[in-house]
């Protein structure tokens, strides 16, 4: 496993635990919106394999309880669940984040017991998923979207789902939408969009607040509690 980022300790990345997180190469989408875009397109240089990322964590026991493997899309990579194991194998938790386009690893992940928690983007309603997203409508399966997030609504495995809200791309039907999609979840979280250098395109805003808590007020019905980040309330 080639490893192109890591922060040595996080607060906010793997809820309730003190982690590190690990970021993977690689995307199949282009969110416009993205803070990580040069990974999701492979272009940071490889910082470690994973061998010499488990020897750093070895000399961490007592001091992190988890790690949080981000990317770009971990569940692209084909040795995704050994490299878990060998997380879990070192004893630490492990917490997954996904776009949800790889039911079918994240199915097995589940099945085999390799993670903790897993936080899967929700990106935007049926209908402007694909814009959302950044690719083109016929590159988009969202059945898989939708096998993802039954598998989380069905399984034992705790979990989160998340939406980065962006003015330009949500409003309150699209958020009644993602409620539907996600009906009877545990927690769902909106994020609000953060401008930075990182972000490929610009002209990008984050909502207000009173936008912000219009969201939270039209998705309450559908889920069984839905909070706000990244914004002072």
């Amino acid at each position: 496993m080639k490893i192109y980022g890591l922060q040595k300790m996080t607060l906010l990345d793997f809820p309730g635990h003190v982690a590190c997180t690990v970021f993977l190469g690689g995307c199949d989408l282009r969110c416009p919106f993205c803070h990580n875009y040069d990974l999701a397109c492979a272009r940071t240089p490889v910082l470690m394999e994973s061998d010499e990322f488990l020897r750093f964590l070895s000399k961490r026991k007592g001091l992190l309880d988890g790690v949080a493997v981000t990317g770009g899309e971990p569940c692209l990579h084909r040795d995704l669940p050994e490299f878990l194991r060998q997380i879990r194998e070192e004893g630490f938790l492990t917490k997954l984040d996904t776009n949800g386009l790889h039911p079918d690893i994240l199915g097995r992940i589940i099945q085999d017991h390799l993670t903790d928690y897993i936080a899967m983007d929700v990106k935007n309603s049926p209908q402007k998923y694909a814009l959302t997203c950044g690719i083109p409508e016929d590159a988009l399966d969202l059945n898989k979207i939708r096998e993802s997030i039954a598998i989380l609504l069905g399984g034992e495995t705790d979990y989160e789902f998340r939406t980065t809200v962006v003015n330009e791309f949500h409003e309150e039907a699209d958020l009644e939408q993602i409620g539907r999609m996600i009906q009877g979840a545990k927690a769902y979280f909106l994020q609000s969009f953060t401008d930075r250098e990182e972000v490929p395109f610009a002209g990008l805003h984050a909502p207000s607040k009173d936008r912000m808590l219009r969201y939270e007020a039209l998705v309450k019905p559908y889920v069984q509690q839905v909070s706000i980040r990244g914004m002072d309330l």
